[in-house]
């Protein structure tokens, strides 16, 4: 661009305003007289008049000094005091502001500078900007290396996921998978397989393949759950978010446990991985239980002494097979649950129960005593949480601490059933534990508070004296919360205690 003659070939800011201030002053007024240098100002005898102020300035410009005189109009004398286009630039420019008729007469002059040829090759650029230049395409590539890695890891252990999920030979689809077997033949099949570890692998993947999604039934912080029809037969679709990965494949690794399978624990079906283009999608398929958790089943209905037996009973059950060791080379490790509560449990047609969801669930090797726990972020409820899971003294090293914690949010659970009994025509309307002691959704300090501080526990009313069965719970439940875990009932002893309960009662089971 040129200026008045004046070539500027560097970004020189302040010059090229004060040549665009210069160009633009045409009118004169009765105020100060100033020198002026533009050719605007050729016709009026090189001078100028303004209300401002004379400006002279020397600029260093292709290693020459050029020089420049202009008047400022006073509403660009801004701020007051000190305007910006009276400040110079050290080595590069040197302005002087005066307030005189003809006082931008001087000849200013600049020190003299020594301009390095690599400045003047990189346009004037010093060390920081240097700097910026190779710093910045150095990190975008590092930023962009370090998320391929991130990626690529990702990928491995998505793949390695897949390939443990995906070791089965295929040969012997056949004979799982005829035409005219419903999904009662298949659950049959699960029980008598002899692995007691459920279904081929390669069979898994096709049943949830084959799988047609009618609605959902509830929502979880791991994703949805939905009703599904394969064959006839309703199935329940656990399906994960692509980010709930490491839970999917814990759960799926936990269910397919040799020897797990018990009527008194969820049936697990399948697990699969589904890519519908746009993201993967994690599927747990297992079996349907049109009553729905615990929780919802106790919302809707109360139970008669008989019902209330049945639930606790087939509770205890579960949780006992759960926890139970089996020896042998088809034998079962020891697995302590970790989020035992009403919402994980199911109420099964035939208003029995089975416990379900046992993505943080842990096992047992007592081969070399190790204890398997699951890899992800997750805790537990922490309304159910026992005292030593509250306070962090549990020992995470020894596993029947964790099955001690089972225990304590067991007989929560009972606690729940208990209040839903009609006995004489007296039950009470459901509730959480510690409805009346914690928040609708308490902070772990607001339970330890509580529950280690104070030693409180849900309240068990005198009435239930009155009747033998809610007695008996009345007695589990505060054998259940001992402070001292190791102090607890086993879940044999309370099936036990239970099955005693239900001769005396007359239960059919």
């Amino acid at each position: 661009m040129r200026c008045d003659g004046i070539l500027v070939t560097m970004d020189k800011r302040r010059i090229l305003i004060l040549c665009l201030v210069a160009v633009g002053f045409g009118g004169l007024c009765d105020a100060l007289l100033c020198n002026c240098t533009t050719s605007q100002c050729e016709k009026n005898g090189y001078r100028c008049e303004t209300t401002g102020a004379c400006m002279a300035s020397t600029s260093f410009i292709e290693g020459q000094e050029q020089h420049m005189r202009v008047c400022i109009e006073k509403e660009k004398l801004v701020p007051p005091g000190q305007p910006f286009l009276c400040l110079s630039a050290e080595g590069l420019l040197k302005i002087h502001c005066c307030y005189t008729d003809y006082c931008n007469s001087l000849d200013l002059k600049l020190p003299s500078v020594t301009v390095r040829p690599d400045a003047v090759l990189m346009g004037g650029w010093g060390p920081m900007e240097l700097a910026a230049v190779v710093a910045g395409p150095v990190f975008v590539v590092c930023v962009l290396v370090l998320l391929g890695l991130f990626l690529f890891q990702h990928h491995q252990r998505a793949y390695g996921h897949r390939q443990r999920l995906e070791v089965e030979d295929p040969s012997t689809e056949h004979l799982y998978l005829a035409k005219d077997k419903t999904l009662q033949d298949l659950i049959y099949d699960l029980s008598t397989s002899g692995s007691g570890s459920g279904l081929p692998l390669f069979v898994q993947r096709t049943v949830a393949r084959t799988i047609v999604l009618q609605e959902i039934i509830g929502k979880g912080r791991f994703g949805e759950v939905w009703r599904g029809k394969w064959r006839g037969g309703d199935v329940a679709v656990k399906i994960f978010s692509s980010r709930e990965e490491r839970s999917w494949f814990r759960e799926a690794e936990i269910y397919q446990t040799i020897m797990l399978r018990h009527e008194n624990i969820l049936g697990f079906i399948a697990a699969d991985n589904k890519d519908n283009g746009t993201w993967t999608q994690l599927w747990l398929v297992s079996d349907y239980h049109e009553h729905g958790s615990l929780f919802d089943y106790l919302n809707r209905y109360s139970v008669t002494i008989e019902g209330m037996i049945k639930l606790a009973l087939s509770a205890a059950s579960g949780l006992a097979h759960l926890h139970m060791e089996i020896l042998g080379t088809q034998g079962k490790p020891g697995i302590a649950h970790r989020d035992l509560k009403s919402k994980n449990i199911l109420v099964k047609k035939n208003l029995t129960c089975a416990i379900a969801d046992l993505g943080l669930a842990v096992r047992h090797e007592s081969v070399t005593d190790t204890i398997d726990i699951a890899p992800n972020q997750r805790v537990g409820t922490k309304r159910y949480m026992a005292p030593e899971v509250l306070d962090e003294s549990i020992n995470m090293r020894h596993f029947d601490s964790f099955k001690c914690a089972d225990i304590y949010a067991l007989g929560l659970v009972y606690w729940e059933i208990a209040r839903r009994c009609n006995a004489g025509g007296i039950h009470e309307e459901y509730q959480l534990p510690y409805y009346d002691l914690v928040p609708s959704d308490p902070s772990i300090e607001e339970m330890r508070k509580v529950v280690c501080d104070q030693r409180l526990r849900p309240n068990v009313p005198n009435w239930w004296q009155s009747y033998e069965a809610l007695r008996v719970m009345g007695k589990i439940m505060r054998e259940c919360w001992y402070a001292n875990g190791a102090a607890r009932l086993t879940a044999l002893r309370i099936k036990k205690t239970l099955s005693q309960l239900s001769v005396e009662e007359d239960v059919k089971i």
